[in-house]
């Protein structure tokens, strides 16, 4: 009998299940069920359906009953979701949500990141969690929430982040896991544990918070009444690295730890792999973060905003042109032409995306791109400098010498910005599993259960199950000037 292994996975547009399993040595994979996400305004913030997203979850797996193919040879065994990271639902003493969930891209915390300085410095912070400074960590957003609704925190007996919010409709069991925790800005590098003085910074509790679990831990069985509704009998619940980064980089198909990997979709996640967190001056100068990782890694990187940018444009453009069609109209682009600086806070969720870029360009004294065409070719040299410029960082802190760039994720696919990253940066860009994630996700749900024996022997089965494409550098002779250009931007 097969074993199917079953991942949610859920990222700020959609969310899909995806059913895994062995089969003449190699991994295989169906998808079972795709469903939009989105944020929504309530009450003048962005906010998530957390309940709607735990509702496609149960019409996805009671659409396994429809797989014909599938039935009579296979055994469902566990099922495991990821989702984005640092959103959080508050539980009350009864196990009902507190109020709704928050969308990190709400704009309560523009101005928090100097209020929290003030009680506290940006060296100490650096110093206890070794994570990126960014406006959404769950540490700001608790700071602001505490002192919006502070009836929230009197009625709240346990915070859960996102998937584990999920896993707690879906088991009943309450558990936070350790990879998205480390995502909140409030746990310790060192100990691994929730920082009491930075949850005193905030003024929340620390009985809410929960000593995380590692990746991988069961966590229980899937309720009576959905195992009754889906007709899926003893599913276990698996807690694989929830963040869907860490999954993904469980998946990059690599035989030694000389590589860089971009996670790419609508964030682009660039850095490396560590055995010990690096929380150096110069890691700190750089902004770089320390993530926890599967099976004692650290995943030190840098977020990079990635294809939120172009799926915006497409947004704006109603939908008139495909990705690949914009593709296409890039490439005919005059190259270098207009540049951004993508990581600026002004591209994180303006009201209208186009017209931001033509402001940047007239800002900076740069010829403002008008067509389709010039806007997207704009977007993908950005970011493949801001490739470059995160690759020379990592470098210098690490002392690696890092020669492979591994390109996970969907973003992947879009060989225009593959080959750009090869010749922006000098190094051989290596592409795929395009589902990075899901396939992460369902590696460590094998490893639990003893269908696969731990994390090498998954990049091996993964390395051998799935097409992996590979991009040579071009040199290009105007590289210096371009990356001059860039670097004044203010980008790196």
């Amino acid at each position: 009998m097969k074993q199917g292994i079953i991942a949610v996975d859920i990222g700020a547009s959609s969310g899909r299940l995806i059913l895994g399993w062995l089969e003449a040595k190699q991994l295989k994979l169906i998808e079972i069920h795709r469903f939009s996400n989105a944020m929504s305004m309530v009450n003048g913030h962005y906010m998530w359906d957390v309940d709607y997203l735990f509702h496609e979850i149960i019409e996805g797996l009671m659409r396994l009953i429809d797989l014909p193919e599938l039935s009579g040879n296979m055994t469902f065994e566990s099922i495991g979701i990821d989702t984005w990271a640092v959103d959080y639902a508050l539980i009350d003493d009864l196990g009902e949500k507190v109020g709704g969930v928050y969308a990190y891209r709400d704009h309560r915390t523009d101005d928090t990141i100097a209020k929290v300085f003030e009680k506290m410095s940006q060296v100490d912070i650096y110093e206890k969690t070794g994570i990126q400074f960014l406006q959404f960590n769950t540490l700001y957003q608790l700071y602001e929430h505490a002192r919006e609704n502070e009836y929230d925190f009197e009625r709240a007996k346990q915070l859960l982040l996102v998937p584990d919010y999920l896993n707690y409709r879906l088991s009943g069991v309450k558990a936070i896991e350790y990879t998205n925790a480390t995502s909140t800005q409030m746990i310790n590098v060192y100990s691994r544990d929730w920082d009491p003085e930075l949850l005193s910074l905030v003024g929340i509790s620390s009985g809410i918070m929960t000593k995380p679990v590692e990746p991988g831990t069961l966590i229980g069985e899937m309720k009576d009444i959905y195992q009754e509704q889906t007709a899926l009998k003893g599913l276990k619940v698996i807690a694989p690295a929830t963040h869907d980064t860490g999954s993904a980089v469980v998946s990059v198909p690599a035989t030694d730890d000389q590589f860089a990997y971009i996670s790419s979709g609508t964030w682009s996640l660039m850095g490396i792999e560590t055995k010990e967190p690096i929380t150096t001056p110069l890691a700190r100068k750089y902004n770089f973060t320390n993530e926890g990782g599967a099976y004692g890694t650290y995943r030190f990187l840098k977020n990079i905003m990635g294809l939120w940018l172009i799926q915006e444009v497409v947004r704006l453009y109603k939908n008139m042109y495909t990705f690949e069609e914009l593709v296409g109209l890039a490439d005919a682009a005059e190259p270098f032409r207009s540049l951004i600086n993508p990581n600026d806070d002004r591209f994180l969720n303006p009201e209208n995306m186009i017209k931001t870029i033509e402001y940047y360009c007239d800002e900076t004294n740069q010829p403002i791109p008008k067509t389709p065409g010039q806007i997207a070719r704009c977007i993908y040299e950005s970011l493949a400098l801001l490739y470059k410029g995160v690759l020379d960082e990592l470098i210098e802190i690490s002392g690696k010498d890092i020669k492979k760039i591994h390109f996970i994720g969907g973003g992947c696919q879009n060989e225009m910005l593959n080959q750009m990253c090869a010749d922006l940066t000098g190094c051989e860009v290596l592409t795929g599993p395009i589902e990075a994630t899901a396939i992460g996700n369902i590696a460590v749900q094998m490893i639990t259960l003893g269908i696969v024996k731990d994390m090498k022997a998954a990049r091996i089965l993964i390395r051998d199950s799935f097409d992996i494409k590979v991009y040579k550098p071009n040199i290009i002779s105007s590289i210096d000037k371009v990356y001059d250009k860039f670097k004044k931007l203010g980008g790196l």
